[in-house]
């Protein structure tokens, strides 16, 4: 079988007899990477650079211009809480697994974060208890937590308890970390921000949205729709109503922008993802988003 990891390796890696990666790579070195005077390595420069990292005598030399990177001053921990209920089981709206998202994009980041020599930790729920695995720092460490995630989703027989798991990370987890939250569209209420506020105290925190397919369409959709948490099949007389297909997703515009609003008001990074094509885009766009915003 295949390993979870080389799929989402396949998605990141670029073609190159080098040791390249995609540009999400730098993103994320700008994100977690500190400014001691400990010489690192040199590294071609990429968009979201600074200037002042340029080393000119490496540019001249090798003829194109080259950062240099230093250690940071401390390691970081990456602690990945990721929503395994059932409403990972859907669609995503690339009509592909949300699950196969929430695996490539844990994946990504977790890939990136050892490779920089980062722990990664996965908690999620178990029924109504949350779970926490020992920090990794390997690939397969990255592997474990991938397989892990898979198997929540598959297992899963409710909805999780989005709060009571945000609740259990501001309880239990002391040291501080960069908090990665991966959930599905489910509205942010005063129970859930109430939690982020208290964990935007402690910890840096990113949510990640992945959307889900549309449940009605214009045109009927092979197999039906069925709600993944309630099992409710959407009657086939829907499909294909424009005015209901208008309705929701005005109901869809604005809950997104009340998530948007709760997450800016916090200060806590955010995207959406809608499939696997655009995920690493996405995510590179929101890395370099924060590295720019706290400049």
């Amino acid at each position: 079988m295949t390993g979870l990891l080389a799929r989402v390796k396949s998605k990141l890696f670029i073609a190159s007899t080098l040791k390249s990666v995609h540009p999400l790579d730098g993103g994320y070195a700008s994100l977690v990477r500190g400014r001691s005077l400990d010489f690192e390595d040199l590294r071609p420069y990429e968009h979201g650079d600074e200037v002042r990292d340029i080393d000119w005598r490496a540019t001249a030399r090798v003829g194109e211009p080259m950062v240099k990177r230093s250690y940071a001053e401390r390691r970081h921990s990456i602690l990945f809480v990721v929503d395994t209920g059932t409403g990972m089981q859907a669609l995503a709206r690339d009509e592909r697994s949300k699950k196969e998202l929430a695996v490539l994009t844990v994946g990504a980041l977790g890939l990136l974060a050892v490779r920089h020599g980062d722990d990664v930790v996965l908690m999620y729920a178990e029924g109504e208890r949350a779970r926490r695995l020992e920090p990794r720092r390997s690939e397969g460490g990255v592997e474990l937590m991938l397989r892990s995630l898979d198997r929540a989703v598959d297992e899963a027989t409710a909805p999780a308890p989005r709060e009571a798991l945000l609740r259990a990370v501001a309880q239990t987890v002391a040291r501080r970390m960069i908090v990665v939250v991966v959930t599905d569209e489910a509205p942010v209420g005063e129970a859930v921000e109430r939690q982020l506020r208290r964990l935007r105290a402690q910890h840096d925190v990113l949510w990640i949205t992945l959307r889900d397919a549309d449940p009605v369409l214009f045109a009927r959709p092979p197999g039906g729709r069925r709600d993944a948490a309630s099992g409710w099949a959407v009657p086939d007389f829907l499909h294909g109503s424009a005015e209901i297909v208008e309705e929701l997703h005005a109901e869809r515009v604005a809950e997104d922008a009340r998530r948007r609003a709760v997450l800016d008001r916090l200060e806590i990074s955010h995207v959406e993802l809608d499939g696997q094509d655009a995920a690493i885009a996405a995510l590179l766009g929101m890395l370099h988003g924060r590295s720019h915003a706290r400049r």
